[in-house]
C-alpha cells in the first residue's frame, strides 16, 4: 500500500508544479513596464441607504501610473468638491449627500505612464429614482357574471428585480387558479367572473427588493352582477345554470393581446430563462396547452406553471430557438398563438489577447477573437486611442490579429481589443513590453527545503530575464551541473529531484544566464524519514452487534511529529473528526471504535497519516458476520408413506459458511403449532429424504446454522399426510407406583402422539407371579396406569405392556419384574453392644432383621439416642431424640458428637420404602470424661513494672471434673521473635485469678490459659499486655483506683467496649472478618503450632468451622487431645458413613420430645474429617 500512495503523492505534486509553472510570466516591479489595471468596478448602484458610492480603478506599472476618467465618452474631472480621491489610485468616492443624479453614467478609467496607457471596461453608475404609482382616480368596474375582466397594474419603473402581488386591503393574496391569472407585466386577468369576485379593494403592490421599497396602487372596485330571469319560481341553481348557458363562448386570447395578431417574436439571451404566457377568456374556463412546432419541448428544462398558462424553459440554448404554439380550448372551440423565439448572445472571448515580454529585435503576434449573436465587431486600440492614430501599430493589422517584427524598446505599449454587439461590449488589455535585462532571481538566497526519503524534492529558482535565459543546477561541493533521469529543471527554474535518498541532502546552486549576464542563488535540502503506518487487527471478522476496535500505529520523523495528523475513512468516505453524533462510532486519534456493529459497517477501513512533507496510509478489510438468512422455496417431492424428499434454496450466509441445516416439523396433534427437530443436514446440501411416522399431517421448515448462530426459520413447506399403521413400539419405563400391601399400581410412559401410528390407541397389560406355572392374566386400558390386587406382600411378578390401535398391535413386549406393595418391618434388631471410642464417639452393633420380616426392600437401619443425665452433677435431661440413619444391609454404625461424661439411652430399628419398623429395647451407656472447653474469658486486671494479675472465667463445658489450669506466658514485643515459654500449673480449680511476679519492666507479654481434667487440658484462651516503665508508674493502681475520676473513666471505657463488641457482633453476623489470623501468624499458640507441625502440616482458619448447612457444630464438642479421625475407618469398609456416590448418608437429628420414643424431626450433621 505504501508504494501506491507514494506514487499517487508524486503525481499530485507533479500536477501542482506544472500548473504553477505554466502561468504567465510576471515582470518584477523593479523592471520598467506599461500600466496594468488590476482592479476595477463593474456596475455600481447608488442605493439610498448607503453612506457613499465607490468606483474603483487600481493599476500597477513602472513608472507609477497616473489616472484619468471619462464619463459617457467625455473627459471627467473631479471638480465636484464632494468627490473623495485616493493617492496613487484611480478609485474615487461619491458621498451620499444632496443630489447625485447628475453622476449617473458610464465611466472608463485610464492608467498611464511614459510607456503606455491601460484602459478599463465601462463602469455603469446607476442612480435609481424612488418608484411611485401615479396619483389617479380609478373608476369602479361593473360587469355581468361570466364576462372577462382585466385589472391593469402598470407598475412604476425602478431598479430590477420587480415583484408584483395582488392583495386586498387586509394584505391577503388574491387567489389565482385556472380562471384567475396575473401576467408577467402584473395585470390581473379573469377568464370569466363570478359573483364571488365582487370586492372594492383589489390592490396591486410592486416590490423592489434591492431598494427595500414596496409601493401600492389605489384600490380598484369590481362589481359582478348576477343574471336574473323572469321566472321567479325557478330555483337559484336553475337560474345560475341558465345564465351561464347564455354566457358560454369559445376561447379568445387576452394574452398575448389581440393587437399582436396570431404570431409574435421574442428575443431571449442564451443561458437565461424563457417565459412564454397565454391566457384566454371564455366559458367554460379554457385549458391551455403548449407544443413546439417541428420539434419537442426540451426535456428536463421545461416546466408548465400557473395551471399551464406559462411555459418556462431554463438555461436557454441555441437549440431552443424556433416556433412555440399555445392552444386554449374548451368544448366550444380553440384559440392559438405562435411565438417565434430568437436566441441571441452577448460577446464572449474565444481567443483573448495575451500580454507578453519581448527582447529587442524579436517578433510577436496578438490574437483577438470573440463570438456572439449577432456576430460581434472587433476594434483595436493602442494606449486607449484608435489603432489608426498610433505611429507604430504593428507591421500587419487585421480585425482579429496584429503581428510585430524587429521589436524595439520604443514599441512598448498597451493594446486594447474591444468586441461588441447589440447586447454588450467586452474589452481586453494586452501589454507589449520590450525589455533587455540581466536575469533577476526572485527566490531568496539560502532558502531551506525538506522532503521525505523516496518523495520528490522541489528547489525553487524563480527568475525574470529578457532575452531568454538558461538555468542550471549543481551541488555546491561539485563542479559539474546535475544530470540524469532523476533531475528535471522547469522553465521557471525550479529543480525537481525524483526518488530522493539520504545522499541528496546538502546545498545546491542555481545559475541563470542570458545574453546580458548571469546570476546565482543557493538552496539547502534536508531529507527526512518517511512516515509509516500499521492498522491492527488485520482483516478482522466480527459478528454483528459486537464491538469493533481498530488501532492505527504510526511512526514518523522526529522533525515531522508536530505536523502529524491521523484520519480514518471507510470505503473512501472520510469520518467526522470525533465519529458520529450518536456516539456509536468513536474516533480517538489512533483508535476507532464501533459499538453494536451492523452489516453496513463492513468495508475497507483506511488510516491515513499526513505530515508537512508526506503522507501514508494502511487499510484493513472488516468483515461483519451475521446469522444466515432463512432458506427459501421449500419443495416436497418423492412422497412415500414413510418418507418424503425436502429441497430448499440457501439464503445469504453473511460472510460465514453455513455449517448445517436443521429440519424441523410440525404435526403433533396434542401440541399443534409446536416445532420439533427432525434431522440435521450438512451445510453444502440443500436436499434430504426425511423419515416419517404414520398418521401424521406434516409441515416442515428449515433453519440455517453458521459460526455466528441460527437463522430465522424458513417459511413452512406444504403439508404432507402419512396413512395410519399399527404401533411400531411399546410403552417404556414400566414400574410400580407406591402402593398398599398386596396390591400393584402398574404405570408406564404413554406413547407420544407421533408414536401412536393410528387412531384408537390402547394398552394390553398381562401379568403373572414370577416362576409360577399359571396362565397370564390380561386387561386392556386406554390410560397409562392399572391397579392389580395380589395375594402376597412384596411378591415378584412378570409384567408385559403392549400398544394396540385400530390397525393392529405393536411388537411382542419384553417382560419386566415388578413387586407387589410393601408393608412395615415387624421385628426390631437386637443391640449387641455399644463400644465407647472416646468421650464423644461410640460404635453400636446389632443383629440384622430376617429378610422375610422386612416385608419389603430393606433400605437401612436407624439409631435413635438421647441424653438422660450428666455424670458431673447428676442432673437429668429432658428427652431430646437424635436420629442417625445407615443405608443398606449392615450391623454396626458410629454415633458421633456426644456430650462427654454423660449417660445416654439408645435404640435401633429397621426401615424400608414403606417406613420404619419397631424399635429395639433401649440400651444404656455412659461416655467418659473429656478435656474442657477454653475458659470463657482471660483478662489482665492489674499490671505493674514487674508483676501482673490475671483473671478468667470457667469453661462453658467442663466435660469432666476440673483438676486445675495450665497458665503459660512469653515475651513478644511486636516482633517476629518470641521469648521462651513459661509454664505454671494451677491445681486449685476454684481459683479464678493468678498473680505473676518477676516480669521484665516495659515489656509486652502474651498469656495462654487452659482448663484441665484428668483427661488433659483443653484449648487455650490468650491475652496480651505490657508491664510499666521503671519507677515511673509503680503503685499507680494502688493510688488511683480509689479516685472518683478514675472510676468514671473506667465506666466510659466499659461503655465504649460494649459498643465496640456490639458492632463486631453485627459485623460477624454479616460476614465481617477480623485480623485474628494475622495476629496468630505473628505470635502463634505454641501448642497449636506443635499440633500443626506434627499432625496437619498446615493450619487453616476453616479447620474448626462447621460445614455449611449444619444446624449443630459437632467439632466444638470434640477434644483436641482425643481422636478426630475420619469416621470411615469405624464403618464397614470405605462406605461406613457414605452412600454409593461418596456423600455422607448419616442423618443426624435433634428433636425435643415429651414422652415420645420416635421423632419425625431431623437435621443433617456434618463431621470434620482429617485429610
Amino acid at each position: 500500500m505504501e508504494p501506491l500512495l507514494l506514487g499517487r503523492g508524486l503525481i499530485v505534486s507533479l500536477i501542482f508544479f506544472l500548473l504553477k509553472f505554466s502561468k504567465a510570466i510576471e515582470i518584477p516591479s523593479s523592471v520598467q513596464q506599461v500600466p496594468t489595471i488590476i482592479k476595477q468596478s463593474k456596475v455600481q448602484v447608488a442605493f439610498p441607504f448607503d453612506e457613499y458610492f465607490q468606483i474603483e480603478c487600481e493599476a500597477k506599472g513602472n513608472p507609477e501610473p497616473t489616472f484619468s476618467w471619462t464619463k459617457d465618452g467625455n473627459p471627467f474631472y473631479f471638480t465636484d468638491h464632494r468627490i473623495i480621491t485616493s493617492n496613487n489610485s484611480g478609485t474615487f468616492r461619491i458621498p451620499n449627500e444632496g443630489h447625485i443624479s447628475h453622476f449617473q453614467g458610464k465611466y472608463r478609467c485610464f492608467a498611464s505612464n511614459k510607456l503606455g496607457i491601460a484602459m478599463s471596461e465601462e463602469i455603469e453608475f446607476i442612480v435609481p429614482s424612488v418608484p411611485k404609482f401615479p396619483k389617479e382616480k380609478i373608476d369602479p368596474l361593473e360587469v355581468e357574471e361570466g364576462d372577462p375582466v382585466v385589472l391593469p397594474c402598470n407598475p412604476p419603473k425602478g431598479l430590477p428585480p420587480l415583484h408584483i402581488y395582488w392583495m386586498n386591503i387586509e394584505l391577503e393574496h388574491i387567489e389565482q387558479d385556472e380562471r384567475v391569472y396575473m401576467s408577467q407585466k402584473g395585470d390581473l386577468y379573469f377568464a370569466n367572473v363570478e359573483e364571488k369576485d365582487s370586492r372594492n379593494d383589489y390592490c396591486c403592490f410592486a416590490a423592489f427588493p434591492r431598494l427595500r421599497t414596496i409601493v401600492q396602487k389605489m384600490p380598484m372596485k369590481l362589481t359582478v352582477n348576477s343574471l336574473k330571469h323572469a321566472n321567479d319560481s325557478s330555483s337559484s341553481t336553475e337560474i345560475g345554470s341558465k345564465a351561464n348557458s347564455i354566457k358560454q363562448r369559445k376561447p379568445k386570447l387576452l394574452l398575448p393581446p389581440t393587437e399582436s395578431g396570431s404570431e409574435s417574436s421574442i428575443t431571449i439571451l442564451k443561458g437565461e430563462i424563457l417565459l412564454l404566457e397565454c391566457f384566454a377568456e371564455g366559458l367554460p374556463t379554457p385549458q391551455v396547452d403548449w407544443n413546439k412546432i417541428g420539434g419537442d419541448l426540451p426535456k428536463g428544462r421545461e416546466t408548465k406553471e400557473n395551471y399551464g398558462k406559462t411555459l418556462k424553459i431554463e438555461n436557454v440554448s441555441y437549440q431552443d430557438k424556433g416556433n412555440y404554439r399555445c392552444t386554449a380550448s374548451n368544448f366550444l372551440g380553440t384559440a392559438t398563438h405562435d411565438f417565434h423565439v430568437i436566441v441571441e448572445e452577448p460577446p464572449r472571448w474565444t481567443k483573448k489577447p495575451q500580454s507578453a515580454v519581448y527582447s529587442t529585435g524579436s517578433n510577436g503576434i496578438l490574437l483577438c477573437e470573440a463570438e456572439g449573436e449577432p456576430q460581434p465587431t472587433i476594434k483595436w486600440r493602442v494606449n486607449g486611442s484608435p489603432v489608426d492614430n498610433h505611429p507604430f501599430a504593428g507591421d500587419v493589422v487585421f480585425p482579429r490579429e496584429i503581428s510585430f517584427t524587429n521589436l524595439q524598446p520604443n514599441h512598448t505599449a498597451v493594446y486594447q481589443c474591444e468586441a461588441s454587439n447589440v447586447h454588450g461590449t467586452i474589452l481586453a488589455n494586452a501589454n507589449i513590453d520590450v525589455v533587455d535585462v540581466r536575469p533577476l532571481i526572485q527566490t531568496k538566497d539560502g532558502e531551506n527545503y525538506a522532503t521525505v526519503v523516496g518523495y520528490s524534492a522541489f528547489l525553487h529558482c524563480e527568475f525574470f530575464a529578457s532575452p531568454e535565459a538558461v538555468v542550471s543546477w549543481q551541488k555546491v561541493e561539485e563542479v559539474k551541473p546535475l544530470e540524469g533521469r532523476r533531475y528535471h529543471i522547469y522553465e521557471n527554474g525550479t529543480l525537481q529531484i525524483n526518488r530522493t535518498t539520504e545522499e541528496d541532502a546538502g546545498s545546491y546552486s542555481c545559475w541563470v544566464e542570458n545574453a546580458i549576464g548571469k546570476t546565482a542563488v543557493t538552496a539547502n535540502l534536508d531529507i527526512r524519514n518517511a512516515t509509516k503506518l500499521r492498522v491492527s487487527p488485520k482483516n478482522p471478522r466480527i459478528p454483528k452487534s459486537h464491538m469493533l476496535e481498530l488501532h492505527c500505529e504510526s511512526k514518523c520523523d522526529s522533525h515531522l511529529k508536530h505536523s502529524l495528523k491521523l484520519s480514518w475513512s471507510k470505503d473512501g468516505e472520510a469520518f467526522e473528526i470525533n465519529g458520529t453524533e450518536d456516539g456509536r462510532i468513536i474516533i480517538d486519534g489512533a483508535n476507532l471504535t464501533i459499538s453494536n456493529v451492523t452489516l453496513e459497517d463492513q468495508g475497507i477501513y483506511c488510516c491515513s497519516a499526513h505530515t508537512a512533507l508526506d503522507s501514508a496510509a494502511d487499510i484493513t478489510q472488516v468483515t461483519v458476520l451475521d446469522v444466515p438468512d432463512p432458506p427459501e422455496n421449500l419443495h416436497l417431492s418423492e412422497r412415500q408413506n414413510r418418507s418424503v424428499r425436502l429441497t430448499w434454496e440457501a439464503g445469504a450466509d453473511h460472510n460465514s459458511d453455513i455449517s448445517e441445516y436443521i429440519v424441523e416439523f410440525e404435526g403433533n396433534k396434542e401440541e399443534p403449532g409446536r416445532w420439533d427437530e427432525l434431522t440435521r443436514v450438512q451445510g453444502k446440501k440443500t436436499t434430504v429424504i426425511l423419515p416419517l411416522a404414520p398418521f401424521v399431517r406434516y409441515q416442515f421448515r428449515v433453519i440455517a446454522v453458521n459460526e455466528v448462530g441460527r437463522s430465522q426459520p424458513s417459511q413452512p413447506s406444504d403439508h404432507h399426510e402419512t396413512p395410519p399403521a399399527a404401533p411400531d413400539r411399546n410403552p417404556q419405563n414400566i414400574r410400580v407406583q407406591a402402593s398398599q400391601p398386596k396390591e400393584m399400581i402398574i404405570k408406564w410412559e404413554p406413547l407420544k402422539s407421533m408414536e401412536q401410528n393410528g387412531p384408537g390407541l390402547e394398552y394390553r397389560v398381562t401379568w403373572k407371579p414370577q416362576g409360577a406355572p399359571v396362565e397370564w392374566e390380561e386387561e386392556t386400558v386406554t390410560n397409562h396406569t392399572l391397579r392389580v390386587m395380589t395375594p402376597a406382600v412384596y411378591a415378584p411378578y412378570d409384567v408385559k405392556v403392549q400398544a394396540i390401535n385400530q390397525l393392529g398391535s405393536g411388537p411382542d413386549p419384553q417382560s419386566v419384574t415388578l413387586y407387589s406393595g410393601e408393608d412395615y418391618p415387624d421385628t426390631a434388631p437386637v443391640i449387641h453392644g455399644v463400644d465407647v471410642i472416646n468421650s464423644t464417639l461410640v460404635k453400636v452393633t446389632w443383629s440384622t432383621v430376617p429378610k422375610d420380616r422386612v416385608h419389603g426392600r430393606l433400605k437401612g437401619y436407624q439409631i435413635n439416642w438421647w441424653k438422660t443425665k450428666s455424670l458431673l452433677d447428676g442432673r437429668t435431661h429432658p428427652k431430646e431424640v437424635n436420629i442417625l440413619r445407615f443405608s443398606g444391609q449392615r450391623n454396626s454404625g458410629m454415633v458421633p458428637s456426644l456430650d462427654a461424661f454423660s449417660e445416654f439411652h439408645l435404640t435401633v430399628l429397621a426401615y424400608n420404602s414403606k417406613g420404619a419398623g419397631p424399635e429395639s429395647e433401649p440400651y444404656i451407656f455412659q461416655t467418659p470424661e473429656g478435656v474442657p472447653e477454653q475458659p470463657t474469658f482471660l483478662k489482665v486486671i492489674k499490671v505493674d513494672k514487674d508483676t501482673a494479675t490475671l483473671s478468667w472465667g470457667l469453661p462453658k463445658k467442663l466435660n469432666g471434673n476440673l483438676t486445675g489450669y495450665l497458665l503459660q506466658y512469653q515475651i513478644i514485643n511486636d516482633t517476629y521473635e518470641i521469648g521462651e515459654l513459661n509454664d505454671i500449673n494451677i491445681t486449685t480449680p476454684s481459683k479464678p485469678s493468678w498473680h505473676l511476679s518477676n516480669l521484665n519492666a516495659t515489656t509486652k507479654y502474651k498469656f495462654y490459659l487452659r482448663a484441665c481434667t484428668s483427661q488433659g487440658c483443653g484449648k487455650p484462651i490468650t491475652e496480651e499486655s505490657s508491664t510499666l516503665g521503671e519507677g515511673k508508674y509503680a503503685g499507680l493502681y494502688d493510688d488511683i483506683s480509689t479516685q472518683g475520676w478514675f472510676i468514671g473513666l473506667m465506666c466510659a471505657i466499659a461503655l465504649l467496649t460494649l459498643l465496640l463488641l456490639t458492632v463486631c457482633f453485627v459485623k460477624r453476623n454479616r460476614g465481617g472478618k477480623y485480623s485474628v489470623k494475622e495476629k496468630e501468624d505473628l505470635h502463634p499458640d505454641p501448642e497449636i503450632q506443635s499440633v500443626k507441625d506434627e499432625t496437619f502440616g498446615e493450619y487453616s482458619d476453616s479447620d474448626e468451622k462447621p460445614l455449611k448447612g449444619s444446624l449443630r457444630s459437632l467439632n466444638r464438642d470434640m477434644q483436641p487431645t482425643e481422636s478426630a479421625d475420619s469416621l470411615v475407618e469405624y464403618g464397614e469398609g470405605d462406605h461406613g458413613l457414605f452412600s454409593e456416590d461418596g456423600s455422607f448418608i448419616g442423618a443426624y437429628a435433634g428433636s425435643k420430645e415429651k414422652g415420645s420414643v420416635e421423632s419425625n424431626g431431623s437435621s443433617t450433621a456434618t463431621f470434620p474429617l482429617r485429610a
